[in-house]
Formats: C-alpha cells, sequence, structure tokens
C-alpha cells in the first residue's frame, strides 16, 4: 500500500514537471508575477526534478510489483 502511494506521487510528479516543460505555462506564470529574469534557468531545474520524478515512479513501480507477486505466491 504504502509504494502504491509513492508511484502515484510520482506519476503525480512526472506529470506536471512534463508539463511545465512542455508547455509555457511555468514561463507564463513566471513572467506574471515579474520573474520572467529566471525562465532562462528552468531547464537547470526541471531535469533534474523530472530525472528524480522518474526514479521515484519506477523505484515504486517495482516495489509495488515485487510485493504483489509475493502476495500472489503464498495463495
Amino acid at each position: 500500500m504504502k509504494h502504491k502511494k509513492t508511484f502515484i506521487a510520482g506519476l503525480i510528479g512526472t506529470f506536471l514537471v512534463l508539463l511545465c516543460c512542455a508547455t509555457p505555462i511555468l514561463v507564463i506564470l513566471l513572467g506574471t508575477l515579474g520573474l520572467g529574469a529566471i525562465t532562462g534557468y528552468l531547464d537547470f531545474v526541471l531535469i533534474p526534478v523530472l530525472a528524480v520524478f522518474l526514479g521515484l515512479t519506477f523505484y515504486a513501480y517495482s516495489k509495488y510489483e515485487k510485493s504483489h507477486k509475493k502476495r500472489r505466491c503464498k495463495k
């Protein structure tokens, strides 16, 4: 159950970061807030955050599958 929540958090985080990378949502939001000068540095932040969320998603999925297989074998 714990790994399922981690997996869902990883998926949501990955989706949000991909949304910020692929669309100009974050650039528009930062421009609206008057922080348009830092938009040039977004790649330095978003790419590592995307890697972390992808790693978290794959880790949680592998743990979830292992625990799910153990339950199937016990039955």
